[in-house]
């Protein structure tokens, strides 16, 4: 069973940065794609950003050229730095974690809230 713990969230101002922490325990962090979606009010959760092992990256259109997502393998935490951040990146920001071979994402952390004043 792998445990998600974030960090990081806040309060910022348009245009600003953040950085948020994803820590994982539980399982071999090695053996694990890892992905941060985002849930706004009123609105359905969506990816925002996902590593995964033996393909790379992708992101979530809104957020292309402004959010990387990384691992640091020898700290069990991913990391997704955002900048140039807008109003509209408001939401509860949830790390995920899932088997290399798996479809679905079964591990999910309580959330951080990320606030973009204008």
């Amino acid at each position: 069973q792998v445990q998600l713990v974030e960090s990081g969230g806040g309060l910022v101002q348009t245009g600003g940065s953040l950085r948020l922490s994803c820590a994982a325990s539980g399982g071999i962090f090695t053996f694990y794609d890892l992905a941060w979606y985002r849930q706004a009010p009123g609105k359905q959760r969506e990816l925002v950003a996902a590593i995964t092992i033996g393909v790379g990256t992708n992101y979530a259109d809104s957020v292309k050229g402004r959010f990387t997502i990384s691992r640091d393998n020898a700290k069990n935490t991913v990391y997704l730095q955002m900048s140039s951040l807008k109003p509209e990146d408001t939401a509860v920001y949830y790390c995920a974690a899932k088997v290399v071979s798996a479809r679905e994402w079964p591990y999910w952390g309580q959330g951080t809230q990320v606030t973009v004043s204008s």
